[in-house]
């Protein structure tokens, strides 16, 4: 399971939105250079990113780095391939759940755990169009409420 803690460099509200969020767990990337650099600086972006299992190895695409702007030829492809690192119990667990009919993995954030980069993935079932909706009748109404205890407060 993921213990999300350390620095946020990017979060994916947009897959809280989307999906139900099952499971978590905890991720570590493969990256070259001057990736971490850009990291480093908050040059990242995990909104259209998408995880494949392929060959008992799980792969992160669609993610975005922007190239590091004191970087030379070292500098990689923004949208490349990334690896991530898991241990080959979970991704099997994964890949096990996966195969459930509407079951998709998602990256839900990605934050510096010490000096290492991680990315926190969680197991997501899609919410149908009533679900979003009900979610953001929630939302209005719980700021509705804030809005009225705040406001009954004051004369």
């Amino acid at each position: 399971m993921a213990k999300a803690e350390g620095r946020l460099i990017a979060n994916n509200k947009k897959a809280y939105h989307d999906y139900f969020i099952l499971e978590k767990y905890e991720a570590g990337i493969v990256l070259h250079g001057t990736e971490v650099k850009s990291l480093r600086m908050g040059k990242c972006s995990v909104k259209e990113a998408f995880i494949r299992i392929e060959n008992g190895e799980m792969f992160i695409y669609g993610m975005h780095i922007s190239p590091y702007e004191k970087g030379n030829i070292f500098n990689k492809d923004p949208l490349r391939v990334r690896k991530l690192l898991l241990h080959k119990k979970e991704i099997d667990k994964i890949y096990g759940k996966m195969r459930e009919k509407g079951i998709t993995v998602v990256p839900l954030r990605v934050y510096f755990s010490d000096s290492l980069v991680k990315v926190e993935i969680g197991l997501a079932k899609g919410k149908k169009l009533y679900d979003k909706r009900e979610d953001i009748a929630k939302k209005d109404q719980r700021r509705e409420a804030q809005r009225e205890f705040k406001n009954s407060g004051k004369f």
